[in-house]
């Protein structure tokens, strides 16, 4: 549909939205399934609750429009989520990390393109469609706090974990070489 008034960009927004949601209702029980942090797990099935209930939102945004409610296929999504599928197929104490840069990379996605489009809804005095995209963009700006507070939390476990590890390693007696001088000699050969 070519754009020719400020109402048609909203409804071009809006049905990006609205391909980008339905999108992540299918991403985030891959993303929940593979996290290994029970609070990351949480926190995703919450989200995942929450997008169901943005996806309502939207179809409500699209009856204030008089326009069906149809999506617009969103590449940036498609490409966001092909990217955090990369991490899902990590099996090692910094999966989660990665699990959180991704799911946050498309937080701050959705953060941007709600705002847009109810800055739009703004000039076009469409108080409803504001408050409904106003609230979304609010839950978006949430979860990525929470995603946030939980990476801070898995660093730090990560971070001792590495400690735990140098510690370890420092605590045990030195090896003495039963062949004196080898290791020496073999730095000098090959020095």
């Amino acid at each position: 549909m070519p754009v020719t008034t400020l109402e048609d960009l909203l409804v071009e927004q809006v049905r990006d939205l609205y391909d980008a949601e339905k999108q992540l209702v299918r991403a985030l029980p891959k993303m929940a399934g593979a996290a290994n942090s029970e609070d990351l797990q949480q926190a995703i099935q919450d989200h995942l609750e929450e997008t169901k209930n943005q996806v309502s939102r939207l179809e409500r945004v699209f009856q204030e429009l008089d326009k069906p409610a149809k999506g617009k296929a969103c590449k940036a999504m498609r490409g966001l989520v092909e990217e955090g599928a990369e991490a899902l197929e990590g099996d090692s104490p910094l999966t989660d990390l990665e699990i959180i840069a991704a799911a946050q990379r498309v937080e701050h996605y959705e953060i941007s393109a709600y705002g847009t489009a109810r800055a739009i809804a703004q000039q076009l005095g469409q108080d409803t469609i504001v408050s409904l995209l106003e609230e979304t963009e609010e839950e978006e700006k949430a979860a990525d706090t929470k995603l946030t507070d939980i990476a801070a939390e898995l660093m730090g476990q990560v971070e001792n974990v590495g400690e735990s590890e140098e510690e370890e390693e420092a605590s045990r007696p030195a090896r003495k070489s039963t062949q004196s001088g080898t290791g020496s000699s073999r730095k000098a050969a090959r020095g």
